[in-house]
């Protein structure tokens, strides 16, 4: 995967590592990872991105 800028979340808030990170990548996508695991990274399209946060945002789905 080529290099990569990462951006921590806003809603992140410091102290223990558990900060979301996201970049985006040449072909558009964007990549997310947790700060604590850096080599686990998750790619989704912006039109998936959008559906799985809207769909938390309504509730429908319950983690």
């Amino acid at each position: 995967m080529p290099q990569l800028t990462w951006q921590k979340s806003s809603f992140s808030t410091g102290g223990e590592g558990e900060c979301v990170e996201l970049a985006t990548g040449a072909t558009g996508h964007i990549h997310l990872r947790e700060s604590d695991r850096p080599t686990e990274i998750t790619t989704a399209t912006p039109t998936a991105l959008a559906a799985l946060l809207n769909a938390i945002k309504d509730e429908r789905i319950v983690g």
